[in-house]
């Protein structure tokens, strides 16, 4: 039913025990900058998260002030939807196995308490391979479930391919799409917006749309990779090339580099928001990452990105939760290869004490 290829499908586990570090950070950005020399008097902040499911999470996690502040300073929210909200699973065992995703209203709520994010701030991603987990039932009653809570959705095929939202002035496009699916191709394509639907015409159906600024969010690449392929960056290529200001990307369910292609911001992947493999993971996969971009609200500049900042934070587990803890409040062996790792892909130095 899936679209992956074998050799993706045979690397998964080796992978997920052991993300790759095959690649290296020659060629890309730095994780933070500020990009305009004279910064606007006004801005509008978005902030970018990545997956969110309950896999590893029994309640909804628990966020330490620092981190729950930056979200909250947002005006909008983004991020990917790697669950069906569903009340109950349909496909029961494979749901209790890990291998199908759920989540219930309550836990949501839950996570957006933890964010100290209203609902009206929030936008979703359904456009990932986990979205049909619970049948074509379970992805209506997600649309249902999540309009009924005041949560805006993007990535589906029954709305034009760009959602533009007015933010204090400042109107954003959001874009979201999938390289891959979980289900048959029809149930699948009928409801999910596809990468290859929306290169059917050069992302002129995307690029043609009047806004300040064109996020675009990609599930794309592969799993467990901290370098993206060479498609994959030839894509965030095309789309600088088209217009779209800001890339937020999925799927590899661990970091992955930030470039600058012209005056386009791709964070290539950021992790997982929470847990969306197993209740126990090696550290490397609990490593996340937030992008904090300032739009500009100027007359004159009004949707250039004025900076932004990639913040790293590492899911502990507190019992039958996760915890998110900034990278500084970490200890001992753990600081180190955090600190190793996020120096490696993203170029981070080791935090000090003083900022711990």
């Amino acid at each position: 039913m899936s679209n992956f290829p074998l050799p993706y499908k045979l690397s998964w586990l080796p992978r997920f025990l052991r993300p790759s570090l095959d690649g290296d950070i020659n060629g890309f950005a730095a994780p933070a900058a500020r990009l305009m020399a004279q910064p606007p008097k006004s801005t509008v902040r978005l902030v970018f998260l990545g997956d969110i499911s309950a896999v590893a999470n029994r309640q909804a996690p628990e966020i330490d002030d620092s981190l729950a502040a930056i979200i909250a300073s947002a005006d909008l929210v983004v991020g990917n939807c790697e669950s069906p909200v569903v009340h109950r699973p349909r496909a029961r065992l494979r749901t209790r196995l890990g291998t199908h995703h759920a989540m219930d209203a309550g836990f949501l709520l839950g996570v957006l308490s933890a964010m100290d994010v209203d609902a009206d701030r929030l936008v979703l991603s359904l456009a990932n391979n986990h979205v049909l987990d619970q049948g074509t039932g379970g992805f209506t009653e997600t649309r249902d479930t999540l309009r009924s809570l005041g949560i805006r959705t993007i990535g589906t095929t029954d709305h034009t391919p760009v959602t533009t939202l007015a933010v204090e002035g400042v109107t954003i496009g959001l874009v979201a799409f999938t390289d891959w699916r979980n289900a048959q191709a029809p149930d699948f394509g009928r409801r999910v917006m596809m990468t290859r639907r929306l290169a059917r015409d050069d992302w002129r159906s995307v690029c043609a749309v009047r806004a300040d600024l064109i996020c675009a969010v990609p599930h794309w690449d592969w799993e467990f990779r901290h370098f993206p392929h060479a498609a994959t960056r030839a894509l965030a290529e095309r789309l600088a090339a088209q217009g779209i200001g800001l890339i937020a990307g999925h799927h590899a369910h661990v970091v992955q580099p930030v470039e600058r292609i012209g005056d386009t911001i791709v964070a290539y992947g950021l992790g997982d928001f929470l847990g969306t493999a197993f209740f126990r993971q090696p550290w490397p996969g609990r490593i996340g990452a937030m992008l904090v971009a300032d739009i500009s609200a100027d007359r004159l500049t009004i949707g250039r990105v004025a900076a932004y900042e990639v913040v790293p934070f590492m899911r502990l587990r507190a019992r039958n939760r996760e915890r998110l803890v900034g990278i500084g409040r970490l200890n001992g062996m753990l600081r180190d290869k955090v600190a190793e790792r996020l120096s490696r892909v993203l170029g981070f130095r080791q935090p000090t004490a003083a900022e711990a």
